[in-house]
């Protein structure tokens, strides 16, 4: 959408991921990160990081947000995975998932509108519902956006973001040493894999206009590659190396403009949690196998891995 249907809609859910709001919600993200490391390790010594972790953490923790009932989760857990998680050539899998999660949101709007709870969709139920700026279809609608921008993203950005760690060993060390240096950390992992790329920069040209003297018209399509703008060497040094000290917040791994990503703040909770208890509990981790032969998702619109098995 474009202003001012995509302001309101927005307006609306800014509040839901404001900095404070984001605080709060790191005591209840600690706790989801630690019970899912309890069961790795009770499991064994061995674990796929996509499935038992990448996947799961940010799962749960919309789980949370929206207010699925403790007893729902398994189910809701397994079809976000299903959705996300299927193999390229069984696109049906992923449709299935997602329509039987579009059926289960309609039923949690609608106990909502008779029962609002203290969460999202409670809050939305009933502070727009009763002013009419939302219909019940445009309420489910939205929190399927939510899960699907807020649960892919990350589930990819966490085993990426390890893999890297594990590979550069001295500027993990020094992470482990100075524990402060996580948020930096995020920053600059963020900015080198650049997971969202051109989707989250398409646009059409509502004038005629000239960039980079090439004329482009009204109605006609531009798609700009994030990751080369992450990877400038105008605006960042040496751009092609991972350097977790950068501090490069000036990155648009989560967008530019009015469309820049909402849940950003949010991303970065869970993925600074996800990787410094990771890497506390589970110091001795290793991949097992030649990192070469690993599942990347080099054809899909969000890249990351398939799997990304790992010992310790």
């Amino acid at each position: 959408m474009d202003p001012p249907l995509h302001d309101v809609y927005r307006r609306m859910l800014i509040p839901e991921f404001s900095v404070r709001r984001i605080r709060e919600m790191r005591p209840a993200i600690q706790e989801i990160v630690d019970r899912l490391l309890d069961d790795m390790l009770e499991q064994g010594t061995s674990a796929d990081l996509v499935e038992t972790f990448g996947l799961a953490v940010p799962s749960l923790v919309i789980c949370r947000l929206l207010g699925v009932p403790y007893a729902d989760r398994d189910f809701f857990q397994s079809r976000t995975r299903r959705m996300v998680g299927a193999a390229p050539e069984a696109p049906q899998d992923s449709m299935n998932a997602a329509m039987e999660i579009w059926h289960y949101l309609d039923g949690l709007i609608t106990e909502a509108e008779r029962e609002p709870g203290d969460n999202l969709v409670g809050r939305l139920v009933t502070a727009r519902r009763e002013s009419g700026e939302l219909s019940h279809d445009a309420l489910v609608g939205m929190t399927f956006l939510l899960l699907v921008a807020g649960h892919e993203t990350t589930a990819n950005m966490i085993p990426l973001g390890v893999l890297s760690l594990l590979r550069d060993p001295g500027q993990l060390a020094g992470l482990r040493a100075d524990p402060g240096g996580w948020p930096l950390a995020v920053e600059e992992l963020l900015r080198f894999h650049s997971i969202v790329d051109w989707i989250a920069f398409d646009r059409v040209a509502t004038e005629d206009m000239k960039i980079g003297g090439q004329a482009v018209r009204a109605g006609e399509g531009l798609f700009v590659l994030g990751a080369s703008a992450n990877r400038d060497p105008r605006a960042f040094e040496r751009p092609d190396e991972l350097d977790l000290r950068r501090g490069a917040r000036n990155h648009v791994a989560f967008g530019y403009g009015v469309h820049q990503c909402l849940g950003q703040n949010l991303a970065r909770a869970e993925l600074e949690i996800a990787y410094r208890t990771l890497f506390e509990r589970i110091p001795g981790m290793r991949v097992v196998g030649e990192v070469e032969e690993l599942p990347f998702k080099y054809g899909g619109p969000i890249f990351g891995l398939h799997a990304l098995p790992v010992a310790w």
